[in-house]
């Protein structure tokens, strides 16, 4: 079985704690898209971890833990996330990154913070992580794949020769700032290959056997559909795909084995970053629940800033869970709303005076004032029950108000930051 955990919305819906539980019962389980620019919140028995290139499934000794061909890898990074694990007591975990990845480099970090700096208020909201930089060099063919680090001086020579040419016309030209030489990249690529030897293998003929060898795979992804750069609100969206159909492409695995697609929504909304966000609340309202919400508010995972908050949006998360071909839903965070007496739900748009029921493009989007209803709240602290009957009427009927209006079954529900805080129907 071939399962996909994945956003319906902008990310942080809560995949981290979904994805560490699915993670127990699969035998491999696989980042396929993005970089360090995300992160994922788990809460387990070693602690409280941010998780942003690893796979959710290091925390299982019996778990391979694979980094695709469509991951943005940041060596240093990687490596100092595995050390940090590692010194809270965490067993070593099995990794295996793809010899296809390619490799994210510090002049990727340094294009993308002196483009955001350069474009000031128009800036895009980037964690300034060097994900834009990246996959631009991926599809310009001028980035390095891990399976480069390996073919010897005189190959990489060459390459870095053509490589800083282009990029010093940006260096030296557009930001004013030290141009690159090639020494100094040739070094840097030769720290990866040491770095990076020992997790290094042929990804794509590893998870070949293991399908024919009906193992579970867990597909994680970053991030939510929003920000695909194809359907997502373009161009405030990340660079790489983050629909469970891109899954396929990054591993290699055919894309009618992913049997099981669970889409991640947030009980509310929330986001970080720039971009339109329909139900977005502001003031004393959004500081409440922001300081409710998550484990510990409402903060990014990888940047700790403020997340935008906001209402839970209908039309958003049908939209998402449709392009994430979703088969059931994960609906987080429902505990945080227990302080509301009554809870609105944005159920539709107003679009030039007209309402509209499906999610736009982002010109159309800019223009459209959320449709709200009040739902009655329940008043009372949900952690710690684990049927969905026994959960308080009102936040029952929020539930299958929610699963209504998105349009698939909500299978499972998040009420609490830990492992053991669901409830499954």
């Amino acid at each position: 079985m071939i399962t996909a955990i994945v956003g319906a919305d902008w990310g942080d819906e809560g995949k981290g704690k979904i994805t560490d539980v699915q993670a127990a019962k699969s035998d491999i389980v696989i980042r396929f898209q993005g970089g360090f620019n995300a992160g994922h919140t788990i809460v387990n028995h070693y602690g409280k971890f941010a998780l942003h290139q690893l796979p959710s499934g290091v925390f299982y000794d019996h778990v391979t833990n694979v980094i695709a061909n469509g991951v943005a890898l940041n060596p240093e990074k990687f490596i100092a996330e595995l050390n940090g694990l590692i010194s809270r007591g965490v067993p070593k975990p099995k990794i295996l990154i793809s010899n296809r990845t390619q490799i994210l480099m510090p002049y990727h970090v340094q294009l993308d913070s002196y483009e955001e700096a350069r474009l000031s208020s128009h800036s895009f909201g980037s964690t300034r992580s060097g994900i834009a930089p990246f996959y631009s060099d991926k599809f310009a063919k001028i980035g390095f794949q891990v399976s480069e680090l390996f073919a010897g001086e005189d190959y990489l020579r060459e390459k870095i020769n053509h490589v800083i040419t282009l990029k010093n016309v940006y260096f030296e030209h557009l930001y004013h700032r030290p141009k690159l030489t090639a020494d100094a990249v040739y070094r840097k690529l030769m720290e990866y290959k040491e770095m990076l030897a020992p997790y290094v293998g042929d990804v794509f003929h590893f998870l070949y056997r293991a399908v024919r060898g009906g193992k579970n795979i867990l597909l994680e992804g970053q991030l939510g559909a929003l920000k695909d750069p194809d359907f997502g609100i373009y161009p405030m969206v990340t660079s790489s795909n983050t629909l469970a159909s891109y899954g396929a492409v990054s591993t290699g695995i055919p894309p009618y084995e992913i049997k099981n697609i669970i889409a991640v929504v947030k009980a509310y909304s929330s986001a970080v970053g720039a971009g339109e966000f329909v139900s977005e609340i502001f003031g004393k309202e959004a500081d409440e629940l922001r300081r409710r919400g998550g484990d510990g508010g409402e903060f990014g995972a990888t940047t700790g800033r403020p997340r935008r908050m906001g209402w839970l949006d209908l039309v958003a998360s049908r939209y998402g869970c449709r392009v994430q071909g979703a088969t059931s839903v994960a609906f987080t965070v429902l505990d945080a709303l227990g302080y509301l007496d009554e809870i609105p739900v944005c159920v539709a748009y107003e679009l030039d005076g007209k309402r509209i029921e499906d999610f736009p493009t982002t010109v159309e989007l800019k223009r459209c004032k959320p449709v709200l209803v009040k739902l009655p709240g329940w008043k009372c602290d949900i952690r710690g029950i684990r049927k969905f009957e026994d959960l308080p009427e009102n936040a029952r009927r929020y539930v299958e108000f929610a699963e209504k209006g998105i349009g698939v079954p909500i299978r499972i529900i998040s009420n609490g930051p830990t492992r053991d805080d669901i409830i499954y129907r």
